[in-house]
């Protein structure tokens, strides 16, 4: 009777145990069933505007990295829709990152408020882009070849008392070749009046005249004081230039130890960037450089090919053929299922349709998968040996900034200090739709460990901040800046915190916190913020 009973009892397990491993196993085979590609009867017919705003959700529907949680199209009704910028916000609001509750794709003001525009995604008219780069005006009024075409200054909003009730504008950055460099004007200028009118004791009264004079006219006066007090009375016209994208870079001794500094505004073209950068790393490898401060408070991004090639300059030569990091696609993509993409054309460097064996080639001819778009170190330059490097960063740091720090992680020392960074771990290829670029979030980017998500920014080492931690009456690389003071003492004496503060300005003047948004009121931001994968760096298939 024990023998049946045993016997019994291990048949049961025995049976128990093939169950839980076939349902494991169907668990698993779940996981990595094959996709379907959705199936959406939309018209054949219509105008262009409602073919166009057809085509918007009909991509989204199979290239949107949250592609899954789009309805279908009777239910969406795309033509409803009053512009394609309406319609891209609503199908940005489909996909709920569980950790906030809230669309990955909201973007809200200082008091939380939605501000209506998707945080990643964007579209624009090819047509109207300033010059000859990517990036739409209404992102930036420098594009991603580096060609200005404003007043050449960037502006912020600072409290100057505790109780915010007067404030300063200030200038942040002057862009090389500008008319406001040509003018004399260098960042820490505060800017007192404009057009005759006195600014900084009435918020509501004066922020839509500022937004209005600084980006909607090609004129401007403005009046105030240099960082040396001396006053300043120009008047500046917008005007077409072309600018770097390094604001500054300098050499600091620390008793033996070399740190290397650079301000760097944009992930500009490698045209634009790349010989300036290796400009800046050979300098800094003639002069034994050991550590790093790199200055990325402004930058929003721009191409993943100049992050790559800042990440080899550096990261050491021990590195070499391993990863970098990974860029993930939707799995539709991932499996070539999404069909729609054999309606792109794949362009090459210089923007020209490719062919392959007579054939014209598509986003459809695409390699998405993980492998084919795991990207690994290969060292430019001659700088070596560099162990800690600290990013300085503020919201308005994204995008292809964060990768560089998400990148170097599992490799380096890194430190971060600053305020919270924006937060955009995802990326895009432009799709075409008429005589439109659509960038969809198409791609999440982690490091060699898996590391990324970083939905809400990254948080500095030095702790959260609800205000930027930016004092702009100092120059780029002034260690009396509160950021730079940071980063310094981190690398000189191992802490964030000096001794001795070597950051205090008059209580008469002091830039105290920034000015992020009154009554849902704001300083426009023009500059961009993105991750753009260079359609002619994709990998074919084999």
């Amino acid at each position: 009777m024990y023998k049946f009973t045993g016997l019994r009892n291990a048949g049961i397990t025995l049976v128990l145990f093939l169950l839980f491993a076939s349902a494991c196993k169907k668990d698993k085979k779940s996981d990595d069933d094959d996709v379907k590609t959705p199936v959406d009867n939309a018209p054949a017919t219509g105008s262009r505007d409602e073919l166009n705003r057809d085509s918007v959700f009909l991509y989204a529907r199979q290239v949107y990295l949250w592609w899954t949680d789009i309805p279908g199209y009777s239910v969406f009704a795309p033509r409803n829709y009053s512009s394609l910028d309406a319609e891209l916000f609503a199908l940005t609001r489909y996909a709920v990152n569980p950790a906030t509750s809230r669309p990955y794709e909201f973007l809200a003001n200082s008091r939380g408020v939605d501000t209506g525009t998707p945080k990643y995604s964007y579209v624009t008219n090819a047509g109207t882009q300033s010059p000859v780069g990517v990036m739409p005006e209404r992102k930036s009024s420098v594009d991603l070849d580096g060609n200005g075409d404003d007043f050449g200054f960037k502006p912020g909003l600072y409290w100057l008392n505790e109780a915010k009730t007067v404030y300063g504008l200030y200038i942040q950055a002057v862009n090389e070749n500008s008319p406001a460099e040509e003018a004399g004007h260098k960042r820490g200028d505060l800017i007192t009046k404009i057009n005759g009118r006195t600014i900084g004791s009435n918020y509501d009264a004066e922020i839509d005249f500022i937004n209005d004079v600084i980006f909607g006219s090609q004129n401007i006066k403005i009046e105030g004081t240099h960082t040396d007090g001396t006053s300043f009375n120009t008047t500046l016209t917008a005007s077409y230039y072309a600018t770097s994208p390094i604001y500054k870079d300098v050499i600091l001794t620390a008793d033996s130890k070399k740190i290397g500094y650079l301000a760097y505004a944009r992930f500009s073209s490698p045209a634009n960037s790349n010989a300036e950068l290796d400009e800046v790393f050979s300098r800094f490898a003639a002069q034994g450089v050991t550590d790093l401060i790199i200055d990325l408070r402004y930058n929003g991004g721009g191409y993943v090919t100049t992050a790559e090639h800042l990440i080899n300059l550096i990261a050491p030569s021990s590195l070499n053929g391993q990863v970098m990091y990974v860029e993930h696609f939707n799995k539709l993509m991932q499996q070539d299922k999404a069909t729609i993409l054999q309606k792109q054309p794949l362009l090459d460097a210089n923007g020209q349709l490719r062919y392959q064996n007579g054939k014209l080639l598509t986003y459809a001819d695409v390699n998405y998968s993980v492998s084919a778009n795991t990207n690994n170190f290969t060292k430019a330059g001659s700088l070596n040996g560099v162990k800690n490097v600290v990013f300085i960063v503020t919201s308005g740091t994204a995008s292809a900034s964060e990768l560089v720090i998400n990148s170097l992680k599992p490799y380096l020392t890194v430190k971060i200090v600053g305020a919270t960074s924006y937060g955009k771990p995802v990326g895009f290829a432009p799709i075409r739709i008429g005589q439109y670029d659509v960038y969809y979030s198409m791609f999440e980017s982690k490091n060699k460990n898996g590391e990324g998500g970083y939905y809400s920014g990254m948080t500095p080492d030095t702790g959260t901040s609800t205000a930027d931690d930016d004092d702009p009456k100092y120059d780029f690389g002034d260690v009396r800046e509160r950021s730079m003071a940071a980063a310094y003492n981190y690398l000189t004496r191992g802490t964030f915190v000096s001794s001795v503060s070597t950051n205090k300005i008059s209580a008469a003047a002091d830039v105290r916190t920034k000015v992020v948004s009154v009554n849902g009121k704001s300083l426009d931001d023009k500059e961009f913020k993105g991750m753009i994968e260079t359609p002619s760096r994709l990998k074919l298939k084999k």
